[in-house]
């Protein structure tokens, strides 16, 4: 989609062939929108690069700990044997390709330890140098952007941008996301004394529900193992109007994965409404579509058998018992798991007794001192500090979201055993809305994120463990103003959480 350096690129190839590079986040699962780079790997091979694949496990835990310290090593075969397995399933030789993990460089595994040093001394160079603006900014796309971030968080567009030095490349290849970081690899590896690299881009496909495909969103991908009936049913669910072409994920899969692959893709459908038809050029089947000649229906089918054939490889390849085993493993189902933590830390709870609900603080100008009935015998003293965010009477007998296993703690005098949770956008005019538990809930109802409905809460969440601030890193509100963990909804068996009018907030 976009190249900054074309010129370089040319100047190399007058002497010899191009050493470029492409990294991953071994994050989660690798879903069918990794074949896009995958595809384009392959037209590097045939032009004569050389290409190296990075599998970049210690920028996977600084980005807010995606992928958990004890889990990093089995992620990284993981992401090691699924792209090692695409790459066969459309053709790549394997030969030709090298592949590294960040960490033989960059942590005290590394061989060489003269390389180790130099390597480490360059991280602390480049954090002399480089504004917390700029890190936070060149992350911004890439890096999940919470409250109140990590410092790892800022990290990690530092650590990408020695990547070239290290791996000694020409060019840098990734997703037209990761704009901001290569720029910022443009303007800092030459602060250190290091050559200014070429960056190319791919176009990043739409997802199934028509936003960008993410591991982290279930309804927007299809992973690499999901099974044929799998495949049929999300693509049946899948955004696909009638003659719409705009952020329409199905489309868009066989424009940068199928035709770059086989130079042409087939619409099959039955004899009554025309029979199949072979398309050369995707700009003619993209016309087709939306003068509505080629059906949503036949184009997902279509999709669905090509598809297939691109995923039974790697079915195959891990449907062996050690690469069953690696699987699960890498990530296991947070259900099964003892003791998760899991958003199942929350209760709903309603305001009672009008006339005590809510009042101002006697000692502090920001905070309201609440009585909320959580169920309980009798209600909870929950202090918070919205008074320049929400008017007493917006408050009083409302239904609320509180997170009731907390340690209680004394505010100003009055000790607090609760924390309303709210809506919030940060900005030079901070907003703040109390999230909205479903019309007709009653105290004590619990919210639940899918796959976690039958655990059981901890009594009390220890602070040192910090196990709320880890949960919180993944809280957002939707486009649609719908609460969410890791873009999956908060719910009750009333519906879901949501807020007013806060699209895109954090939630604390």
């Amino acid at each position: 989609q976009e190249v900054l350096g074309e010129e370089k690129v040319k100047e190399i190839l007058k002497e010899r062939e191009l050493k470029v590079y492409w990294g991953t986040a071994t994050t989660g699962k690798p879903h069918v929108a990794y074949f896009v780079p995958m595809s384009k790997i392959a037209d590097f091979l045939k032009a004569g690069c050389e290409v190296t694949i990075l599998f970049a496990d210690l920028h996977a835990y600084l980005d807010n700990m995606k992928a958990p310290w004890e889990l990093l090593e089995l992620r990284t075969s993981y992401y090691e044997n699924v792209i090692k397995a695409m790459l066969e399933s459309i053709g790549v030789p394997l030969e030709k390709l090298r592949f590294i993990k960040g960490t033989d460089y960059q942590l005290s595994n590394c061989p060489l330890l003269s390389l180790l040093r130099e390597y480490t001394l360059d991280v602390y160079r480049l954090s002399s140098v480089v504004t917390q603006h700029d890190a936070k900014k060149a992350g911004a796309e890439v890096v999940k952007q919470v409250e109140h971030p990590l410092l790892s968080g800022l990290l990690y567009p530092g650590l990408q941008a020695l990547d070239e030095e290290y791996l000694k490349v020409d060019a840098q290849f990734g997703g037209v996301d990761q704009r901001k970081i290569f720029t910022f690899a443009e303007k800092y590896l030459p602060a250190l004394g290091y050559s200014k690299r070429v960056h190319l881009m791919n176009p990043m496909v739409p997802g199934l529900t028509g936003s960008k495909m993410s591991s982290s969103e279930e309804e927007s991908k299809i992973d690499l193992l999901d099974r044929k009936e799998d495949v049929k049913k999300k693509l049946k669910k899948a955004f696909c109007e009638p003659g719409n072409v705009d952020n329409n994920g199905v489309l868009s899969f066989i424009k940068h994965v199928l035709f770059p692959l086989k130079s042409e893709f087939v619409i099959l459908r039955d004899e009554k409404w025309g029979g199949n038809k072979t398309y050369t050029a995707y700009l003619d089947l993209e016309k087709d579509f939306a003068d509505e000649v080629v059906h949503p229906g036949d184009l997902k089918n279509s999709v669905e058998v090509a598809l297939n054939k691109l995923l039974d490889p790697i079915r195959e390849k891990f449907n062996t018992p050690a690469l069953k085993k690696l699987s699960s493993a890498a990530y296991p189902d947070p259900s099964k798991q003892k003791g998760s933590p899991g958003p199942m830390i929350y209760s709903i709870m309603m305001f009672s007794e009008p006339d005590i609900s809510c009042w101002q603080h006697p000692d502090a100008d920001s905070l309201y001192v609440e009585k909320i009935d959580v169920g309980e015998a009798e209600p909870r003293t929950v202090v918070s500090g919205l008074v320049q965010f929400a008017p007493r009477e917006e408050l009083q007998d409302r239904l609320v979201v509180v997170l009731c296993n907390l340690k209680p703690q004394k505010m100003r005098g009055i000790e607090s055993k609760g924390m309303l949770l709210c809506a919030s956008i940060e900005g030079a005019s901070r907003k703040v809305e109390p999230l909205d538990p479903p019309a007709g809930s009653a105290p004590g109802e619990r919210v639940f994120v899918k796959g976690y409905e039958k655990g059981q809460p901890d009594e009390e969440l220890k602070p040192k463990k910090k196990v709320f601030e880890k949960l919180q890193a993944d809280f957002k509100i939707s486009e649609e103003c719908i609460a969410q963990w890791k873009q999956t909804n908060f719910m009750t068996k009333l519906g879901y959480i949501s807020c007013k009018s806060l699209k895109g907030g954090n939630i604390s």
